[in-house]
């Protein structure tokens, strides 16, 4: 492995970790499931319907805690419907044995926060979701809750993803201002820079069309999360139009897919992750699936003017947006070493150069 003050484990060192067995599965990996800077992670062959969500805590295993707070099992090896409004633990096929000095943070995967998936990682006595520590050795689950869409899943299904790094590997703000200089983070001419990342406003003006986003519809039939291109957009989405205000009024537990005004540069050697929730811009969540790839937005891997496609759903209370209201930052960190292959042409991925975009599901 590099050596050097850290960084987020490139797509080579993810497989040198698993050929040593600090990452094992009972199966091989899927031919494209090692991403640039991730790993997806594949349900599976059970399931437990769980009484709530739950931390293990630091004296508890996840096993542990299912003995108490499952519900019933039952079996993915032939698919099964995920209820909206349900907890669910999944245990993954993969488990670690990491090395001291490697730790890891999970996200769900684009589809998965474009469809409402709440998704979380669970480690046996974890006291936070989402997160590995440094050597840590055991298995890996999967707590998932569909919001808007039932769905269909099934052993091997891949909604989350994990990022491993050693180190420090986190810009500054002065690093991040230095990197926007010389790479062009964001295409906003004033970008807002700080210590939290560059800042990323919401687009509410839309396209020659006038559409701004969509918003979830309810009671809706099943989402199948393995098949494209499977589902009518107008059967699950209302489409949003641009207002004469300009503004949008988000509903207290409605589910809405918009876009960023700004357009959004990965460069190679770099990786970056949305920060999900901010406080101090509104009651409101933003970006389920943090992750964006090394070479997300890079030319050079066609994927010039991509924006952020955000998930967003209102907390407690009505909130109203307006066009270019700052709504989350986009917090770079620096790659161990460069990726073998970059986000774009290299891998065909679903979202390069895009903008407004609904998940891969729906035609």
């Amino acid at each position: 492995m590099a050596q050097n003050a850290g960084g987020i484990l490139p797509d080579r060192e993810i497989g040198d970790l698993s050929a040593s067995g600090a990452i094992h599965s009972p199966r091989p990996f899927d031919e494209d499931q090692i991403q640039p800077a991730s790993l997806d992670l594949r349900l599976g062959a059970k399931a437990y319907r769980v009484r709530a969500s739950f931390l293990p805590g630091a004296a508890r295993s996840v096993a542990d805690q299912l003995a108490r707070f499952s519900l019933h099992e039952f079996d993915l090896t032939g698919g099964a419907v995920l209820e909206t409004g349900c907890v669910y633990i999944v245990p993954l096929q993969e488990a670690l044995a990491l090395p001291g000095a490697v730790r890891a943070t999970t996200n769900p995967k684009s589809s998965t926060g474009r469809l409402d998936i709440f998704t979380r990682v669970l480690t046996d006595h974890a006291r936070e979701f989402d997160k590995v520590a440094a050597g840590y050795n055991g298995p890996l689950y999967l707590e998932i809750s569909p919001r808007t869409f039932p769905i269909l899943v099934r052993e091997g299904s891949r909604l989350s993803q994990i990022r491993f790094r050693t180190g420090a590997p986190t810009l500054s703000g002065a690093e991040h201002e230095s990197l926007h200089a010389a790479e062009r983070l964001s295409s906003d001419q004033e970008a807002d820079i700080s210590g939290g990342g560059i800042a990323m406003s919401i687009d509410l003006r839309g396209d020659d069309t006038g559409l701004v986003g969509y918003r979830g519809k309810r009671h809706t039939g099943v989402v199948d999360v393995d098949k494209r291109g499977a589902n009518r957009v107008t059967d699950f989405w209302e489409p949003l139009h641009r207002t004469t205000t300009g503004e949008l009024v988000l509903d207290p537990d409605e589910f809405y897919i918009l876009v960023s005004k700004e357009a959004i540069h990965v460069p190679p050697d770099y990786a970056a992750e949305m920060t999900p929730f901010d406080p101090l811009v509104g009651e409101f969540r933003v970006h389920y699936a943090g992750f964006f790839d090394p070479g997300f937005g890079h030319a050079q891997a066609g994927g010039a003017g991509a924006r952020a496609v955000l998930e967003v759903r209102s907390h407690e209370v009505p909130f109203i947006l307006e066009d270019g209201q700052i709504v989350g930052r986009l917090v770079y960190e620096r790659m161990l070493t460069r990726p073998d292959r970059l986000y774009g042409s290299d891998l065909k991925s679903n979202y390069q150069a895009q903008g407004l975009k609904l998940s891969k599901h729906f035609v």
